[in-house]
């Protein structure tokens, strides 16, 4: 697939969201010296079915070749293509308060590509406040910090309640891009692009797995059918290597 191709090919939502995970494997694959990789066993390293990962990866237009599997090092960088991974990113963090401090110290947006540029908050108490080395500015400077033609993803950890007039001022700066912690749904133009993080509902599934598991175990004509989430990488590498880290 030409570079040029890269953004206009339309990929399933549920591919998507799979490509960072595969990235992942990919890059732990690559430091750990795999030159190329089965479908089988990257799909086994990530948790997902081989057959739906060579689906996904066709929507990439890679197949990789028969015998051989996929080359590590090619399709880590095709990945990181169509996730955007190959330009800075500049990221805008709004709501300084407990969420907000812990998402302004993540050491994982700058191994990524994500560089926080901007912290914002209105409240007095935080204003001017430094957090991870960056001072806290009002929300009055968004625009000064969000420019035509940089981009910028805007994080909103605010209260429900705030939530979408914090949300309008972003986009009136020029934000298209926004990642939502907040527990409400956002109002936003077309070519506006939301991501809502609901931890809450996020437990609530894991709650309702966990339950289910609980009553299948108590009845002895079922056996358990769960996968497990993740595979260790280190069981990919032959021989045997010292233990892969967890890539964050």
């Amino acid at each position: 697939m030409d570079e040029d191709e890269v953004g206009t090919v339309d990929v399933p939502e549920a591919t998507v969201a799979r490509l960072p995970q595969y990235l992942r494997a990919l890059t732990a694959l690559a430091e750990a010296g795999l030159r190329t990789v089965s479908s089988e066993a990257l799909a086994e390293a990530v948790g997902v079915g081989s057959a739906k990962l060579r689906k996904d990866l066709s929507h990439l237009g890679s197949y990789g070749t028969r015998g051989v599997g996929y080359d590590v090092a090619q399709l880590r960088r095709q990945i990181a293509d169509h996730l955007g991974q190959t330009v800075p990113w500049n990221v805008v963090i709004v709501g300084i308060g407990n969420l907000g401090h812990a998402l302004a110290g993540y050491s994982g947006f700058a191994s990524r590509g994500f560089s926080v540029v901007g912290l914002f908050d209105d409240g007095p108490h935080v204003v001017g406040e430094v957090v991870n080395g960056m001072r806290v500015r009002p929300l009055a400077d968004l625009p000064a910090v969000v420019r035509p033609g940089q981009p910028t993803i805007g994080v909103l950890a605010v209260p429900a309640e705030h939530a979408q007039a914090v949300c309008d001022r972003l986009v009136a700066a020029g934000v298209t891009s926004v990642l939502n912690f907040a527990p409400t749904v956002l109002r936003v133009p077309a070519d506006v692009d939301v991501r809502k993080v609901d931890l809450a509902s996020e437990l609530q599934i894991l709650a309702f797995h966990a339950q289910r598991r609980a009553v299948r175990a108590t009845s002895p004509a079922t056996a358990p059918t769960d996968r497990p989430l993740q595979t260790p990488l280190e069981s990919l590498v032959t021989p045997p290597r010292p233990r892969i880290g967890e890539v964050v």
